[in-house]
């Protein structure tokens, strides 16, 4: 596995005139030191969505991960299901994605998804592993409260 070592930020719905609000934390869930996105969702104002993200590259440039198969993290949540996004030099536009989304436990547990089963989202593309650029989790779509944790994140071989 290829662990990761992010910077996460957080990114929400106020960017396009949304209400949501929410933080990433550093606190201790469990046995471990995690990285919490919390926060209220609201689908007023045509907003919908908190998210924690960061860039595989400082300076926003892409990396080449096709000696991987997927994405593999370690995380905690409230029972909700919430989506993992990729960004790719391919995509142009601040909506667009290749995502998939994971249900979350009250527990620690290791997800994995590989690559061949994130969809693209408002693209007209297909997952290029050898130029990606961000990571994102999100809650979406759905009025909540939110809280989804990560103790880790990488890339993971299949074989």
């Amino acid at each position: 596995m290829m662990q990761l070592d992010p910077k996460w930020e957080f990114v929400s719905d106020t960017v396009m005139g949304g209400i949501s609000e929410g933080a990433v934390t550093q606190e201790v869930l469990g046995t471990r030191q995690a990285t919490a996105l919390r926060g209220a969702v609201s689908l007023e104002n045509n907003g919908g969505f908190i998210q924690m993200a960061f860039d595989l590259r400082e300076d926003g440039s892409d990396v080449d991960v096709s000696a991987w198969d997927g994405i593999e993290a370690v995380v905690w949540g409230d029972g909700e299901t919430y989506d993992i996004r990729m960004r790719t030099a391919q995509l142009t536009k601040p909506w667009q994605s290749f995502r998939a989304d994971f249900a979350s436990k009250p527990e620690w547990q290791r997800i994995r998804i590989p690559f061949a089963s994130l969809t693209a989202h408002r693209v007209d593309a297909v997952f290029d592993p050898t130029c990606v650029k961000r990571i994102g989790i999100l809650a979406i779509g759905r009025e909540c409260d939110a809280l989804v944790a990560v103790s880790g994140i990488g890339f993971y071989a299949a074989s």
